[in-house]
Formats: structure tokens, C-alpha cells, sequence
């Protein structure tokens, strides 16, 4: 008869989801920060007499680091399922910390020239490196270590320290806003979130060295070399790509509604940097209450039909939606489009990550789930440029909206690809 208590043993679980996420976050919030301060990077480093130019040039970098992520995926997943979910989450967090060091303390173009925007490029490149597994080793991690019938529940948590990033962060971007002038801003106070993000890292290293392996992977009676992982992924090619599919939804509509929020209120709706903040607050509140809520729901019914529903709402509303937005902007109506996109986002993605972490097979669950999930975002990553150029060689303000109206096509096709058969749907049912 086990000694510890019922309670004991939720709060162990608990503090361990904890320690699992946090590395999580402080890969979201350096991504966020990057796109919240977008055009003041562009302005510090890609200095080029033409805003768009600019702007374009700081958001490809912002993209690039998601080029990085299948690699990443692919090297990073291959030694997590070989040697542990614990050291390949340890890993991850290091060479994260040192991409995120280096963007923050890079001087300008003006003080160093051609070498500044090449390191930054660097750093992101880091980040997304490392980036390109953390998804993945964090939601299979929950995943592991989940009670019977609790799987979405648990696995929401990995977007879920994501939402808490993007509420920090734009939280952090309203405080500095407040204290110092736009000038200062834009010439030196968008380092601060990135040295505070600095500051988090030891703190994170230390929660992290103490979690446990979990039993399910100690249980695997083989443990697979890289070169059978790689030949496993290929095997398992369709279901890759099925994952990569159901990914992008996600990946477009995230970073839409919250690293790209404060670019499109502030450049194409000309609302104020303190608005489109609040704004940006407001949906990482939201996302971090549909997520949990919606992963439970996914335990009840199952991952199909909500994957299902709220694809075909996203394609009958997203663009109607913003185009009501740029038709007349505010504060009011950028609010109330964001938070129904918040809505369709959150609902979806609360199914999405446990059902991308069981289609995948479990001796190659890691780098499965990892190189499906960095796959999307090589495309999904460049929403905000992606845009921004739509926006500029269509005039046509509400294309972000088409755009994640197109993603969620894919969403749907790849949910209805994954589940086409009936021992598929028994096979991935909620459990």
C-alpha cells in the first residue's frame, strides 16, 4: 500500500509540471519579445533608409530562427529519445540561454556595422535550434507522467507557460512603455525584456536539474540509436507530415495573435503601442484559459471532434472577422476579434498538442513529434512577415485573416488524414 498521501502526490505533480514548463516559457518569451519590438530592432540593426525594408529584414530574422527548428528537431529528438527526457530538457534550456544572451547584448549597426546584424541572426538561429525540440520533449514529457484519462489536461500546460510568457512580456512591453519615452524605447529600452529574460535563466536551471526521468521511458526495453530513430521517422513519414499539417494551424494563428498583434495595431490600424499591448495581454489570459479548459474536453469526447469543429469555424470566420476590424478601427474591435481568435486558437490547440504526442510511434515520440511540430513552424514562423507582405502588395488589410483561414484548411485536412480510419480513430482516442 503506497504511502503517499493523494494530496502529496498531486502537488508532486504539480511542482513537477512546473519544472517542466518553465523552460518552455522562456523559449516563448524570447520570441515574443522579438516581435513585439520588431521595429525597433529593425531600426538598431537593419537600418536600410526604408521602413518596410526594415521592418521585413528584422521579421525574416525573427522567421529564421524557425529554419533552424527542424534540425534541431531532428539531432536534439534523436538524442532525447535515446538518453532521456530529463538531459535533452537540461540541453535544450542551455543552448537556448546563449541564443538569448545574444541578442540581447549585441551593440547596433551603428557602433559595429555588418557584424551586428550577422550575430543577431546567429543568436536567433540558436534559439530555434534549440527550440526546434522543446515543444516536443516538454509535451511528451506531460504526456509521460499524465493520470489515466488526463492526457490533454496535462499536455495543454506546454502551450498553456507559453500563454504566461506572452502575458509577462506584453505586461513588461506596457511598464516600460509607461516609464520611458518612445525615443528611449526605441534606442535602447526593447533591450531590457531581453536581459530580464537573461536574469530568469539561472532560476530555470536550477528547477529543472531536479526533475526525474519518467517511468514510461525507463520502461522501454529498447532505447533507440540515432540512425534507428531517422529510420523510423521515414518509415513513419505520412504521419510526419499529418502532425506537421494539424501543427500549422496552431503555429499561423499563435504567433497572428500575439507576437504580430503589436506590429498590425500599431503600423496598419494606427492604434497607440499601450493599446495593442493590453490587447496582447488580454489574449495571453485568454489562451491560458481555453487551453486547459479545452484539453479536458478533448479527454471527454475525444481529440477528432474538436480538432474538427474548430477548423471549420476558423475557415468560415477568421477573415470576416478581421475585415470587420480594418473596416473601422479601435481598441474595442481589435479586443473582441482577437479574443474570438484567441477562442479558435485555444480550443484547437488544447486537443492538438496530446494528439500529436499519441499518433506518434513511442520509441521515436520525441523527434516525431518535434520534427512534425518544427516542420509547421519554418512556415507558421514567418506569419508576421508573411503578413506583412500580403498586406503590402495586396492593400488588402485583412489578409492575416485568409492567411490563417488557408492554415486552418490544412489543419482540417490533416486531422481528417490522421483519423481516416475507424481502428485510427479507436487507436488515438482519448484515453
Amino acid at each position: 500500500m503506497s504511502s503517499v498521501s493523494p494530496a502529496s502526490a498531486a502537488e508532486s505533480k504539480v511542482r513537477t509540471v512546473f519544472r517542466v514548463v518553465s523552460g518552455n516559457f522562456l523559449e516563448m518569451y524570447d520570441f515574443m519579445v522579438y516581435g513585439y519590438y520588431a521595429h525597433a530592432i529593425a531600426k538598431t540593426y537593419f537600418p536600410s533608409g526604408n521602413d518596410f525594408v526594415s521592418l521585413m529584414l528584422s521579421l525574416s530574422v525573427f522567421g529564421a530562427g524557425f529554419m533552424m527548428r527542424p534540425l534541431g528537431a531532428l539531432v536534439l529528438g534523436a538524442y532525447i529519445d535515446r538518453h532521456g527526457r530529463r538531459k535533452g530538457l537540461i540541453l535544450t534550456l542551455t543552448l537556448m540561454a546563449v541564443g538569448t544572451l545574444a541578442v540581447a547584448a549585441v551593440p547596433g549597426y551603428a557602433t559595429i556595422g555588418m557584424l551586428a546584424p550577422v550575430l543577431v541572426l546567429l543568436g536567433r538561429l540558436l534559439q530555434g535550434f534549440s527550440a526546434g525540440v522543446e515543444l516536443g520533449g516538454v509535451s511528451v514529457y506531460l504526456s509521460e507522467i499524465a493520470t489515466k484519462g488526463h492526457k490533454g489536461f496535462y499536455c495543454s500546460w506546454q502551450s498553456g507557460s507559453q500563454q504566461v510568457a506572452v502575458v509577462f512580456a506584453a505586461l513588461l512591453g506596457v511598464i516600460l512603455n509607461n516609464l520611458l519615452p518612445a525615443e528611449q524605447m526605441e534606442a535602447w529600452g526593447w533591450r531590457v525584456p531581453f536581459l530580464i529574460g537573461c536574469l530568469i535563466v539561472p532560476f530555470l536551471f536550477l528547477i529543472r536539474r531536479s526533475l526525474k526521468e519518467t517511468d514510461e521511458f525507463l520502461e522501454m526495453p529498447h532505447r533507440p540509436s540515432i540512425g534507428e530513430v531517422f529510420a523510423s521517422l521515414v518509415q513513419n513519414w505520412g504521419v510526419v507530415l499529418g502532425g506537421m499539417g494539424m501543427v500549422l494551424m496552431t503555429t499561423v494563428s499563435f504567433y497572428l495573435i500575439t507576437a504580430y498583434t503589436p506590429t498590425f495595431g500599431r503600423e496598419v490600424l494606427k492604434l497607440s503601442s499601450i493599446d495593442t499591448l493590453i490587447v496582447t495581454v488580454c489574449i495571453g489570459l485568454s489562451n491560458l484559459v481555453w487551453l486547459p479548459v479545452m484539453g479536458a474536453v478533448s479527454d471527454r469526447v475525444g481529440r477528432r471532434p474538436v480538432l474538427i469543429v474548430f477548423t471549420v469555424l476558423t475557415i468560415l470566420t477568421a477573415y470576416p472577422a478581421v475585415q470587420w476590424l480594418v473596416v473601422e478601427p479601435s481598441f474595442g474591435r481589435l479586443l473582441a476579434v482577437e479574443l474570438w481568435l484567441s477562442f479558435l486558437y485555444g480550443s484547437y490547440n488544447g486537443a492538438m498538442v496530446v494528439a500529436l504526442t499519441e499518433v506518434m510511434p513511442r520509441a521515436v515520440r520525441t523527434a516525431g513529434f518535434s520534427l512534425a511540430y518544427s516542420l509547421a513552424t519554418t512556415i507558421g514562423g514567418f506569419t508576421p512577415a508573411i503578413s506583412t507582405l500580403l498586406i503590402h502588395e495586396t492593400g488588402n488589410k485583412a489578409a492575416p485573416g485568409l492567411w490563417m483561414g488557408v492554415a486552418a484548411i490544412c489543419g482540417l485536412v490533416a486531422t481528417l488524414f490522421l483519423y481516416r480510419t475507424p481502428q485510427a480513430r479507436e487507436q488515438y482516442k482519448a484515453v
